[in-house]
């Protein structure tokens, strides 16, 4: 289900007004920590960057494209299809670095990642690529393997700095949800939630 495509020297195309992605949450208690940590490191840059609410971080699991005028139907619908296909049993994440995603010399975004701990996230990722491919989302052209990395956004607009490690944050996988992104108006609707139940025997 590609997005509209559009042909130079016609229109510009519409601005996107509507994101969709699937994405975990930390529980409250290790968003509130994060948020913390998040404070702290964007009073250490003294930049401008404001660290994110603790009830906006997550993990974006896969990103199913931008929209102009409101979500497609079909394919929130197919999406949700693809993810009530999932089996799998709930898991432990752990992230233990702070990197930047900045592009010298322009400031970006902070981030919390890892690298052994987030072996789940991988599994779950890729079983999502497979049941939205087989629902018509993903293209086939696509690579699941080599293009995800695991984080969590902690603030924009910080300048680049190397990575450095942090005390463990640690949470318990069980769930996933499809996200609608209100684009420009940071918010986020969840629109369904899954539980990791595993398959029963």
């Amino acid at each position: 289900m590609p997005e509209q495509l559009w042909l130079p020297g016609l229109e510009a195309p519409p601005t996107p007004t509507d994101g969709l992605f699937f994405a975990v949450f930390p529980d409250s208690n290790t968003a509130a920590g994060i948020s913390k940590l998040a404070q702290r490191l964007c009073g250490e840059a003294r930049a401008r960057g404001r660290p994110l609410a603790a009830s906006r971080l997550h993990v974006t699991l896969r990103h199913l494209g931008t929209f102009a005028g409101g979500l497609p139907p079909a394919h929130v619908e197919a999406a949700m299809q693809a993810a009530a296909s999932i089996r799998m049993a709930p898991f432990t994440v752990e992230f233990d670095t702070v990197a930047s995603f900045a592009s010298k010399p322009r400031p970006g975004p902070l981030v919390l990642t890892g690298t052994d701990g987030l072996v789940g996230l991988h599994t779950l990722h890729d079983a999502l690529y497979d049941a939205l491919r087989n629902c018509g989302i993903e293209s086939g052209r696509s690579s699941a393997a080599g293009v995800f990395t695991p984080h969590v956004t902690l603030a924009y607009g910080l300048p680049w700095a190397a990575a450095q490690p942090v005390e463990p944050v640690c949470w318990n996988v069980r769930a996933f949800a499809l996200i609608h992104s209100l684009l420009g108006r940071t918010r986020h609707v969840v629109l369904a939630r899954w539980p990791l139940e595993g398959v029963t025997p």
